[in-house]
């Protein structure tokens, strides 16, 4: 029943320190007026890797399919969704157009399932840019990479 879907709020941001380096994620769920905080980290990886793995999580953390409008800073996940890249990166065994290997497409395979089960709107907002949510998420995220790296 589509009218029993929840309607959700999901910020998310991802940051490394070093590309590639200690990164680290964060989200944020929301929902009537609750909120949820997810954080988590990955000793070596890239910006990107974890710009995913934030909305990966986020969605994830989802116990039912919801109607999910979904802020993010990444022009890479953003337009790789509504401009259909990585749909095509799939099609093509993920390979681009320019015929080069597709970067991370165990997340990208991940994230698609998901875009499957859940109804989402993307918004991007420009980072570090005053946005409340987002830049909650980036201190979790530098907080996680920062616990990774010992600081």
């Amino acid at each position: 029943m589509d009218g029993a879907r929840k309607t959700v709020e999901l910020f998310t941001d991802g940051a490394c320190s070093g590309n590639p380096g200690p990164g680290g994620w964060g989200a944020i769920l929301r929902y009537k007026g609750q909120e949820k905080e997810l954080s988590g980290g990955d000793p070596a990886t890239t910006n990107n890797r974890m710009e995913l793995s934030a909305d990966i999580c986020g969605l994830e953390a989802l116990k039912q399919p919801c109607d999910v409008t979904l802020y993010s800073d990444s022009k890479y996940l953003v337009d790789a969704l509504t401009k259909g890249w990585a749909e095509g990166w799939q099609r093509r065994g993920w390979v681009k157009s320019d015929k080069q290997p597709a970067l991370n497409p165990d997340l990208w395979q991940r994230l698609l399932e998901l875009l499957k089960l859940h109804r989402v709107t993307l918004v991007w907002v420009k980072g570090h840019a005053g946005h409340p949510e987002n830049e909650r998420c980036d201190r979790l995220a530098v907080s996680e990479y920062e616990k990774l790296r010992g600081i």
